[in-house]
């Protein structure tokens, strides 16, 4: 399938089992007969991507896992976190790439966690801990505190390079369940 590309990127490929959604301003059937080959795994596959880019003119990101978060727990975030604006690389991220961002640190500052909304208006969710604090369960404990701040409960996304082997972890550990991947151009 083909769509145009989302706010904030030129173009994004998203996959899953046995589907795949190309957003670009590029001909179906360019699409179609660039992973004809392999329609399950070509459009997240390195060729496939580097036509895009060629064609679109626009290089791409990492291509991420994509993930979706348990049910908000009836408790609450279980962290205390303070509403805040912060200067932060991971605030700039996500102001380039969602709308209705929020953000929230530890009362220390050590951590930063940022909900917005991204591809589809979806929900999303990042957060950094500084490297001073790592290793204590608080990226953890962050990223299993988001989805009870997500507005009206409604599902929240995560999307983690997975290279970045702690963040992984700490999404898994919390419950969040890998749905697919995704790769954003132009970021």
């Amino acid at each position: 399938m083909s769509l145009p590309a989302p706010p904030g990127a030129r173009a994004v490929v998203v996959g899953g089992t046995a589907w795949h959604v190309v957003a670009a301003d590029v001909d179906p059937d360019w699409v179609t007969a660039r992973t004809a080959h392999d329609p399950l795994a070509a459009p997240l596959g390195a060729r496939f991507l580097a036509a895009l880019a060629d064609r679109t003119g626009v290089e791409p990101g990492v291509v991420d896992a994509v993930l979706v978060a348990p049910a908000p727990a009836a408790a609450g975030p279980g962290i205390e976190l303070v509403p805040a604006e912060v200067d932060h690389p991971r605030v700039d991220r996500a102001l380039l790439h969602r709308t209705d961002v929020r953000v929230w640190t530890t009362p220390d500052g050590c951590a930063v966690l940022v909900l917005g909304r991204g591809v589809t208006r979806r929900w999303e969710v990042s957060v950094e801990v500084d490297p001073a604090a790592r290793g204590r369960g608080l990226g953890t404990a962050l990223v299993a505190a988001a989805p009870s701040l997500v507005p009206g409960g409604a599902p929240l996304w995560a999307q983690v390079a997975p290279a970045n082997t702690a963040s992984l972890r700490a999404f898994l550990v919390a419950g969040y369940r890998p749905v697919g991947a995704e790769c954003l151009f132009g970021s």
